[in-house]
């Protein structure tokens, strides 16, 4: 017997049953349900008599259940529990809430503020799933774009790259110079971004890395010269191992200095050239546990 050959059963028939069945008892049972004990009585052999089955023995004062009760208990009380969680989950979408929270960050970017922030997080909301995916800053504008995830750490702000998004700065990633090994500037303890003029430069992909060479053009156009842009890398690692090929050299976040890079030297920028990190959501996402993420990272990062 399933329950969708039903049509006639309600809901207050299962949970009637329900109480009966737990406390082998209308009275018991009529006293919770704060329903007149006549009525309980009534509306259980209404759904006795509705599957055409005997589900509770009564014998003078004692209720009993019969084997089919007690399937049909298991069964009742499951079926209960979907439609209440189903109510809960359509009651928090209209809150607002959710029930999970998707965030994408770039691994090779990857700094402290990320663990910190999901361990506050986690104290504030322990019932919120949290899903962390590592893509890149396209993939990231994508699955931003398709409502894939909720919030992406993009790195370089959505204005870089035509993005239309809401986006705080969480970050300012200090900037390093990739140099081969054996280059003559490796041997300055720090180089001037005009230093590298007359080099050429390994940039990142727009594919990858949307506004990445926008970035590097207006970074060295502010230093009084056109970047001549040799080869443009998906990667990271790919654009180390260009390096160390002696194509370029390249301006990194300082983070990647803890990639493998055999070949290549890293050298700190005087004056600092810092570069801003964002994250980045939907305006349109009415996610509470988005909300409370955001509010945390701007709590923590302005601590940091």
């Amino acid at each position: 017997m399933t329950f969708a050959m039903l049509p006639e059963m309600e809901l207050r028939h299962l949970r009637y049953f329900v109480a009966v069945a737990e406390a082998l008892s209308f009275t018991k049972a009529a006293q919770k349900l704060r329903l007149a004990q006549p009525s309980l009585t009534r509306q259980v052999r209404n759904l006795e008599d509705e599957i055409g089955v005997k589900l509770l023995d009564r014998t003078g004062h004692r209720v009993a259940l019969t084997e089919e009760g007690r399937l049909f208990l298991f069964d009742s009380k499951k079926l209960l529990a979907m439609c209440e969680e189903s109510v809960a989950a359509v009651q928090r979408m209209n809150r607002g809430e959710s029930s999970h929270l998707n965030i994408g960050y770039v691994a090779n970017i990857h700094y402290g503020l990320l663990p910190a922030t999901l361990g506050a997080f986690r104290k504030l909301s322990p019932r919120v799933a949290l899903n962390l995916f590592d893509m890149t800053s396209a993939e990231q504008f994508r699955a931003l774009d398709g409502r894939k995830i909720d919030l992406g750490f993009v790195g370089l702000p959505p204005a870089f790259s035509g993005h239309d998004l809401r986006s705080e700065c969480v970050a300012h990633d200090t900037i390093v110079v990739a140099l081969p090994t054996g280059h003559p500037l490796a041997k300055k303890p720090k180089v001037k971004v005009t230093d590298l003029a007359p080099q050429f430069f390994i940039g990142m992909s727009a594919k990858t890395h949307p506004g990445a060479r926008e970035w590097l053009l207006e970074t060295c156009r502010k230093a009084g010269f056109t970047a001549k842009i040799l080869q443009e890398s998906d990667a990271e690692p790919t654009a180390l191992k260009f390096v160390a090929d002696g194509l370029g050299v390249a301006l990194m976040p300082e983070q990647i200095t803890g990639l493998a890079h055999d070949g290549v030297l890293f050298r700190p920028l005087a004056p600092p050239l810092r570069r801003e990190s964002t994250m980045a959501w939907r305006a349109d996402n009415p996610s509470k546990p988005l909300k409370d993420y955001i509010q945390i990272v701007k709590d923590l990062s302005q601590g940091m």
